[in-house]
């Protein structure tokens, strides 16, 4: 048994790709059997920044090479890893969220991209709201919340009901929602109910979903969609990417006008031949505007959050 008050710190990261218009979440397997994110301990003698550890795990359990990277928020709630009830170390992880282009992982890896929206299926709206919210999770989080007042409130506006809008950045506050109420796998160690959502190791899942609010959040002010696009694209790729972050369908002519008006693209003089449908032209990213605005982003005009 260790001695009380001993901690691990440790590195996580939820690296995104976005293939075929689904966004994935790199995972790799657990002692426990679930899949989870890479991690590792922090080497203080080898690895001189955090975000250094990070990139050498993922190419450790992966193979992967990370473009950007940023820090996502620091986990360090007791019991996060239930080996410390045993008597085991707390566990503190600092993550990171990291962006890659969509690409094939080294044969021989143990490593796979999971779509997001198979952890976290009631934020996937591009086909109007997920039946599941109003079957397998509406009923037993009203019940949850009848037992105690002000929870009935807080349900209402944090999965959109009873005419509360839905806010997709709240990414975080619904999965501890019904992580609270016992309506996910994490929530329930040893017992044979499944949960909402499949389920990940440990609290990697609270991570992901951290994670897609911010990057949802971040796509209305920073470029960092292009970290998931090729470098030469297409106005029609760009947007099933857009949307598959969004979880909501956007307004084709809108969405082409604030590429283009906007500044945050430019034609390449290349047309795309994919054998599907018509040539369709090729774009980039158009780096000046960087120096043009402090916040180019994507407002998302025309989002469709169907009730």
């Amino acid at each position: 048994m260790n001695q009380p008050g001993s901690v691990s710190f440790g590195l996580d990261a939820v690296v995104v790709a976005v293939d075929a218009e689904a966004p994935r979440v790199l995972t790799v397997p657990t002692a426990d059997g679930l899949p989870g994110l890479p991690t590792g301990p922090l080497d203080l003698i080898r690895q001189h920044t955090l975000e250094r550890g990070v990139r050498e795990w993922v190419h450790t359990q992966a193979g992967l090479a990370l473009g950007h990277v940023e820090q996502l928020y620091t986990f360090g709630d007791r019991f996060r890893d239930p080996r410390e009830i045993e008597g085991g170390v707390r566990m503190i992880s600092a993550a990171y969220l990291a962006l890659v282009r969509a690409e094939q992982l080294a044969p021989g890896t143990d490593a796979q991209f999971l779509s997001w929206y198979a952890l976290l299926p009631w934020e996937e709206w591009r086909d109007g709201r997920p039946l599941l919210i109003d079957r397998e999770i509406r009923p037993p989080l009203l019940r949850w919340a009848a037992k105690h007042a002000g929870r009935r409130e807080r349900v209402q506006l944090t999965f959109g009901l009873d005419g509360a809008p839905w806010d997709p950045e709240q990414t975080l506050e619904r999965y501890e929602l019904l992580w609270e109420a016992g309506l996910v796998d994490e929530a329930r160690r040893g017992e044979q109910r499944p949960g909402v959502g499949c389920p990940l190791a440990l609290d990697h899942r609270r991570m992901v979903a951290q994670a897609l609010g911010r990057l949802r959040g971040k796509v209305r002010y920073r470029p960092v969609v292009f970290e998931l696009l090729p470098t030469e694209f297409t106005l029609l790729h760009a947007q099933r990417v857009v949307e598959s972050i969004a979880g909501s369908r956007l307004h084709k002519q809108n969405f082409r006008r604030l590429m283009e008006d906007g500044g945050l693209v430019e034609r390449t003089g290349r047309i795309e031949h994919s054998g599907r449908g018509r040539p369709a032209e090729l774009f980039c990213f158009r780096r000046e505007v960087l120096r043009e605005r402090p916040a180019p982003g994507i407002q998302l005009p025309g989002a469709r959050w169907e009730r």
